[in-house]
């Protein structure tokens, strides 16, 4: 039985990367472990598969040391350590084929003749956030009054992703690495990233976070867009970022969706952590943001927003699971309602190919398209 010569530090750098325990794939690879101690090298057929299990290319597996990688945009994360550790292939992954949708649809895009989007890098670090937040919510209709429409924030939410597509940026939510379910993203590695870009400007919300989180991330990563700066972040409302930048659009976001001075004239004068509930759905938001404008507002020391917040969290986190859902309506949400309509019209009209449309879109079969095709409503 022919033995391939890889290094066991090889083999413990692709396990590593993918966050696997060694133990986890005794069941996979029975002798593993002496693998990386170096005692037994692996055949071609077992090194193959192990490549696939730990999704690396098997090429990598034969180099004399790790390579490096890191993420292609800016990494703006805060959380302890986020920035010093290794970047999943998950996360690595998801970015990339955003960038690849996005170089598409850029494309496609110019050669419909659409134009550049003026309130893309409109905005500078030391632009006004009351007036920045104001020129955000009137750029996407999406201000106090066109949310009282919605019976919940959660119906808010799913208004403000579309109001934000409308208003021209591609907007993703997904928990999954495209359309692969096994593949899901970490919200402790990440909660969402913007690729910056004139004419096809991207926003990307991880949908494994939280739905209270993710109205937030939404409007954290747009301000990135009005500077024009494409960012990986992790912060939330309860976020007291220090750099700079990621303090700027933390306050842009908050001010954009629950506005100091309309907050201000809502408040009692008694115990305002009683007016949470009713100032939630009156500006269709989270709790959480509700409390984040509070200790804005300085109605709250940081004590109490602390063990208030938590609280809240733990609520939360005791709420059922949703289920993944209908597969017609997930699958539009994970690639963005403009970049799915985009790429269907293309594949129609004979501009881009199936092969490739197929391929952006994650399906495989001719009838998944056209049921697609049916529930976006474009077409015959």
């Amino acid at each position: 039985m022919n033995r391939v010569p890889v290094r066991p530090e090889m083999l413990r750098w692709a396990r590593e990367r993918v966050r696997i325990a060694p133990d986890a794939l005794g069941k996979a690879f029975p002798r593993f472990r002496e693998w990386e101690a170096g005692e037994v090298k692996p055949t071609l057929k077992q090194l193959e598969r192990f490549a696939r299990a730990t999704r690396v290319p098997v090429g990598y597996l034969f180099l004399t040391k790790p390579p490096t990688e890191r993420v292609p945009i800016p990494d703006l994360r805060t959380m302890p350590g986020a920035r010093a550790s290794r970047p999943s292939p998950d996360l690595l992954d998801a970015i990339y084929l955003c960038q690849n949708r996005q170089a598409w649809y850029r494309d496609w895009a110019r050669s419909a003749g659409e134009t550049p989007l003026a309130f893309v890098g409109s905005a500078r670090l030391d632009s006004p956030v009351e007036k920045t937040a104001a020129q955000m919510r009137s750029a996407v209709r999406f201000d106090l009054e066109a949310r009282r429409t919605c019976p919940t924030w959660t119906d808010a939410l799913r208004g403000f992703i579309a109001k934000v597509d409308e208003a021209g940026v591609l907007v993703m939510v997904s928990g999954v690495v495209g359309s692969n379910t096994r593949r899901k993203l970490d919200p402790e590695e990440f909660r969402g990233f913007a690729i910056s870009d004139t004419v096809a400007p991207l926003v990307f919300i991880n949908g494994a976070d939280s739905k209270s989180a993710q109205m937030f991330t939404l409007a954290h990563e747009l301000a990135h867009l009005w500077l024009g700066e494409s960012a990986l972040t992790d912060v939330g409302p309860a976020s007291a970022p220090t750099q700079r930048i990621e303090s700027w659009c933390n306050r842009v976001a908050a001010e954009m969706l629950v506005p100091l001075n309309v907050l201000r004239r809502e408040l009692s004068p008694g115990d305002v952590l009683q007016d949470v509930p009713q100032l939630a759905r009156r500006f269709k938001v989270s709790r959480l943001v509700i409390l984040r404008r509070l200790l804005d507002a300085r109605r709250l020391s940081r004590e109490t927003f602390d063990e208030a917040y938590g609280s809240e969290l733990a609520s939360l986190r005791e709420m059922p699971k949703s289920s993944g859902g209908d597969f017609y309506l997930t699958q539009p949400a994970r690639l963005g309602r403009r970049l799915a309509r985009a790429l269907v019209v293309s594949a129609l009209e004979g501009q881009t190919s199936f092969t490739e449309v197929f391929r952006l879109l994650g399906v495989k079969k001719m009838a998944t398209f056209d049921e697609l095709r049916r529930s976006l409503k474009v077409g015959f």
